[in-house]
């Protein structure tokens, strides 16, 4: 692989420092978020939560972006590349599909320069009014745009896995992102899980004709129309530059 060899060729000396860089950038992190994504503090941060979660209900499909609340508010920006997230997702014991892992170190996945507040919502396709067991990616993506959703980023991805350690086991919430290609060319998305042996962060099939569960819940960013109090709106379109 080509990217072995890249870090092969890279002198000794050079390699130490760019070790010891990256540690001193994750550093203050680590202290924050280590462990919370074992099976046990994922535990403790559930019985933390205030109130029992209510069961979700199926709703008629939405008119609007605004018909559905934000679901969760995270914060990006806050690690200075995508080589010191992948770092935090280690330091806090979450663990990468290899297909996550890859698609993080690709150049697509680019970093938000500045610290932005993200709302996001998480609906199932058939909240957006499709029918049927299944429904295909690009379609879900373009009815949710309609609506006036926008798709979210892989550090948004990354982000909600590290800013998420309250998830209940047996929740999988797909990212809605542009796909990222791997080293082979497939196109993968993002997936935040609680399997039950811990929280994850895994890769899915991101190509536009892909078979999604319509009950299955997607995360997108809220558009600017849909959420355009203390600037929400225009954080979000900072995050996807």
């Amino acid at each position: 692989m080509s990217d072995h060899l890249g870090i092969a060729a890279i002198p000794r000396r050079r390699y130490l420092v760019l070790v010891m860089l990256w540690a001193a950038l994750l550093l203050p992190f680590i202290s924050q978020a280590t462990a919370q994504c074992t099976a046990r503090d994922v535990l403790q941060n559930r019985l933390k939560l205030p109130t029992a979660e209510q069961v979700r209900t199926p709703k008629a499909p939405t008119a609007s972006a605004a018909d559905i609340q934000t679901w969760k508010t995270i914060e990006v920006g806050t690690l200075a590349g995508s080589f010191a997230l992948v770092g935090a997702l280690d330091a806090a014991g979450c663990k990468s599909g290899g297909q996550a892992a890859e698609i993080l170190a690709r150049p697509a996945a680019t970093v938000s320069a500045t610290k932005t507040d993200v709302e996001l919502v998480a609906v199932p396709a058939t909240e957006l009014g499709f029918e049927g067991d299944t429904a295909k990616l690009a379609e879900i993506y373009a009815l949710a745009q309609q609506l006036g959703f926008q798709l979210a980023t892989a550090e948004i991805g990354a982000q909600l896995r590290l800013q998420y350690f309250e998830q209940p086991i047996g929740e999988f919430l797909i990212v809605g992102m542009e796909p990222i290609r791997t080293w082979g060319g497939e196109p993968v998305i993002l997936n935040i899980a609680n399997g039950g042996a811990g929280l994850i962060l895994i890769g899915q099939d991101g190509r536009a004709d892909a078979d999604i569960p319509a009950m299955s819940r997607i995360v997108f960013v809220r558009s600017i129309k849909a959420a355009p109090t203390q600037g929400i709106g225009e954080a979000a379109a900072v995050a996807h530059r």
